[in-house]
């Protein structure tokens, strides 16, 4: 771990090794990196925590994006020479984070540096800049970059299928493998400067979404935020990737996951939903995902524009001697503009053949009207950006043919790189601004312009008019764009219909000026305090929040390669040792033991549900045991499990969670709750049943004391739906009556008020004491949420137990639980319980007695 008070940064990169802690560990040099990997590599990587922590107490954040936000060029001497890169989303958020946070930004440049310089410009850049630069070899980086980012997710993530060879590229396993190894090569960049008990880590945008499994694999409290500053698209186009699961896994290995828009972060919770099975809830306006004992966090945060860098360029005097050339040029022309990357996405010709409609069916827009159509370079590359080239400049070639006159053209294309104040100059003329792009991420084009709109005095003077008088603007907007939500004052429109972007084109030059200047105005209160600054402070702000407990939990990393994770759980929570639980066993002469059926004694989801030889063997051994009360705790009917365990004849069984009871084999059923009727019934059951003719798959299960509605087999995202519907539906109408509505997995269950499976080991724990019989060993196994009631009441029963007793509330797999034990899965719990049922018949055949079971209740 780099000592915060290590000053020489440049010492990072060289041979010379800074101080790590109390002892002194070799940095590697940044070097490139051959060579590709398909898996995670294993080596020293399950480690449960992190060094020591570190005794400055200064935050640094360490922002790892595909580029570093500098820019490089070779002298005519051959050197190399570096600069800020203002333009840089990067650079830019630093001002959010505030001047006690040092930064240090890791990533690519842009341009490609000698292997015999690498060393040098690392440590240069290091030095100077607070940058760790990633080299790549141009194979690698041309199978990550452009094979797998850009003819992979970034389609895609865009809704575009890779239907055919042509259209996308089908998934190619050799590039998905190029792009885990430069993941791999990021995740080492981090770990040569990282402090993990104290750097915060934010990770930007698709090029990286597997680095949260690698670091989080490094460090298991790693303190991480990912940023996805692209669309996510719904899960049906998401699931057609080959390695959906892995990239899923991998962003909930991130404390905190950001999107811009609330479409984006829904699309993703319901991918989570489908693919992995996993629920979110919202806490106190948060939306957490529980995932494995850790609460990853979802921020809804759209990015911003810098500011203060927009206003510096507004006041060059470059700027204003563009604007009045501009001015001139279109003099008595009203100006559209339209500012674009030239790919497929961007929506470039839908655009014009909107204007090309709007010129048909406004006769009086010809010779006013002049779209100025800025195109960037596209930042892919392959024959879809030739097409969309192609396809543009013939559209441009037809509409000007057509509608153009001497000193008019309809359409001004501009696709020649522009200094970033021509640009600005632009915005500053044009009347209205259209972003049509059938899918963007954000786009922050709108907000550049309603800046640039609001000007300055200079350039008022050079408009022509009053610094007093109020700013307008018109924005027409693509409702497939992320930024459109927040925009309230834009006329929304579907780029793919041509006819409604002509008719939104001609209402955005009718609107009365008074209007224009109220949405004007709106939009400048919004972009100018939602700036670059904000959207970075409020990030970081959630990323403490979300890794505030990091350090009073326990955690484990489990799985290999991808599938790799870590789980959270409280400090007191281990694994039951079956050594030290039958030693306590064997020294204890009462004991009282509580099991629960489904996912404990059989496997979750399994078709057979019937308890095998092997279970029913084991039963009979602990009953047998003269020192010991056992109860079977279900869900299930009382016929049901009374056919099951009939062999059992010493048992204790509670059924439907606990309202129907019985001490053993012989006598007769008990209700541990009285309930009057069950009139509810009638209310409940119409209720369900509508549920269940309108979701596919579903079932209600009839009970004596309860009605189950079970939606296991109906779609996950309608049956939960539908699930939620129906418990607000039966709450109302049972309002009045004297039972409980309560949710569960797959599950909506009403039952009479107080019965539950903790009432079981209340009246269990109470029938012994007044029997005289205080246990001195108590075991309670549950797997589900029904059965942490057992577990409260026999962790909070100390008037029940003997004072030496040892209590033991387990519950299958690691997850948060009232117990303090967990077993992994079924096979231990058997394996556990047979060892239990050993040492009683050891024990039998060394001293016989008289086998007596619980008397009766």
């Amino acid at each position: 771990m780099v000592s915060r008070s290590y000053s020489n940064l440049l010492d990072l990169t060289s041979w010379d090794s800074p101080t790590f802690g109390r002892e002194r560990k070799r940095l590697p040099r940044v070097a490139t990196f051959a060579g590709v990997l398909s898996e995670l590599d294993d080596d020293n990587s399950n480690s449960a925590g992190s060094e020591a922590p570190s005794s400055i107490s200064q935050d640094r954040m360490i922002i790892v994006g595909n580029q570093l936000p500098i820019r490089a060029h070779r002298n005519d001497d051959g050197t190399w020479v570096f600069n800020w890169d203002e333009d840089s989303l990067l650079l830019q958020l630093k001002d959010g984070l505030g001047e006690d946070v040092e930064v240090i930004y890791i990533g690519c440049l842009k341009e490609e540096i000698e292997s015999s310089e690498q060393d040098d410009v690392a440590q240069y850049l290091l030095d100077t800049f607070k940058c760790v630069p990633t080299f790549l070899p141009p194979d690698l980086f041309s199978k990550f970059y452009h094979g797998f980012c850009k003819q992979h997710l970034w389609p895609l993530f865009h809704y575009m299928l890779p239907l055919s060879p042509d259209l996308g590229g089908r998934f190619d396993r050799s590039l998905w493998q190029a792009y885990v190894s430069v993941n791999k090569i990021f995740a080492d960049k981090v770990m040569e400067v990282i402090s993990p008990d104290d750097d915060f880590v934010w990770v930007h945008d698709y090029h990286l979404m597997v680095l949260p499994t690698f670091l989080r694999k490094r460090f298991n409290r790693l303190k991480l935020g990912f940023f996805l500053h692209s669309p996510f698209p719904s899960s049906e186009i998401y699931r057609t990737l080959p390695v959906r699961d892995e990239l899923l896994r991998a962003l909930l290995n991130s404390d905190l996951v950001g999107f811009h828009t609330f479409d984006y972060a829904r699309h993703f919770l319901s991918c989570c939903s489908r693919m992995l099975g996993l629920s979110y809830q919202s806490k106190r306006g948060y939306i957490g995902l529980e995932y494995y004992g850790r609460t990853v966090s979802i921020k809804i945060l759209p990015v911003g524009i810098h500011i203060g860098q927009l206003q510096y360029v507004l006041n060059l005097p470059e700027t204003e001697s563009k604007v009045a050339e501009l001015l001139d040029q279109f003099r008595g022309k009203i100006v559209l503009l339209g500012v674009d990357d030239m790919d497929i996405f961007k929506g470039i010709s839908l655009k014009l053949l909107a204007l090309e409609q709007l010129l048909i069916q406004h006769p009086d827009k010809r010779g006013k009207v002049v779209l100025v159509q800025i195109a960037n370079p596209a930042r892919g590359r392959g024959k879809d950006v030739q097409e969309v080239q192609i396809e543009t400049y013939a559209t441009v070639k037809k509409i000007n043919d057509t509608f153009g006159r001497p000193a008019y053209k309809p359409v001004v294309l501009i696709d020649t790189p522009l200094q970033f104040y021509e640009r600005i100059a632009y915005y500053v003329v044009a009347e209205c601004c259209l972003v049509t792009a059938v899918r963007d991420g954000m786009n922050l084009i709108p907000y550049e312009y309603i800046i640039c709109r609001q000007g300055n005095e200079k350039l008022d003077e050079t408009l022509g008019i009053s610094s007093l008088t109020q700013k307008k603007s018109m924005l027409v907007v693509s409702e497939f764009i992320g930024c459109s939500p927040s925009l309230s004052g834009a006329i929304r429109v579907n780029p793919w219909n041509v006819d409604s972007v002509a008719e939104a084109m001609d209402a955005a030059l009718m609107v009365p000026e008074a209007e224009k200047q109220m949405r004007h105005e709106k939009h400048y209160k919004y972009v100018s305090t939602h700036d670059v600054a904000y959207w970075a402070r409020s990030f970081l702000q959630d990323l403490e929040r979300a890794c505030r407990d990091h350090v009073r939990r326990r955690c484990w990393g489990i799985g290999f390669g991808l599938g790799f994770r870590v789980i959270a759980l409280d400090p007191n929570f281990r694994k039951l040792s079956v050594e030290h639980i039958v030693s306590a066993y064997k020294r204890t002469k009462h004991r009282a033991i509580l099991l629960d059926y489904d996912g404990t004694m059989m496997l979750p989801g399994s078709i057979i549900t019937t308890p095998n030889a092997e279970a029913v063997g084991i039963l009979n051994s602990l009953c047998g045991d003269a020192k010991n009360v056992v109860f079977l705790v279900s869900g299930k009917d009382r016929k049901t499990i009374t056919e099951w365990f009939s062999s059992c004849e010493r048992l204790g069984i509670a059924a439907e969670h606990g309202y129907f009871v019985r001490t053993n084999h012989e006598v007769d059923w008990d209700t541990c709750v009285s309930v009057p009727d069950f009139d509810w019934k009638q209310i409940a059951e119409p209720v369900m049943q509508l549920y269940m003719e309108t979701t596919d798959g579903s079932f209600i299960e009839t009970k004596e004391s309860a009605l189950v509605w079970n939606y296991q087999y109906a779609d996950r995202d309608f049956g939960s739906c539908q699930a939620k519907e129906l418990l607000d539906h039966l709450e109302s109408v049972l309002a009045n009556e004297p039972v409980s509505v309560k949710s569960g997995p797959h599950i909506v269950e009403v039952k009479p008020q107080g019965v539950s499976k903790g009432i079981v080991a209340e009246h269990l724990l109470q029938t012994l004491r007044q029997k005289g019989v205080l246990p001195d060993f108590v075991l309670c196994i549950g797997d589900d949420r029904s059965d942490e009631d057992m577990f409260e009441v026999i962790m909070s029963a100390s008037d029940s137990l003997s004072p030496v007793a040892e209590v033991f509330a387990c519950t299958v797999g690691q997850k948060p639980s009232k117990a303090k034990y967990y077993l992994e899965d079924t096979t231990e719990i058997l394996r556990m319980l047979q060892g239990l049922a050993n040492a009683s018949e050891l024990a039998a055949r060394h001293s016989p007695q008289v086998i007596q079971g619980l008397p009766n209740t």
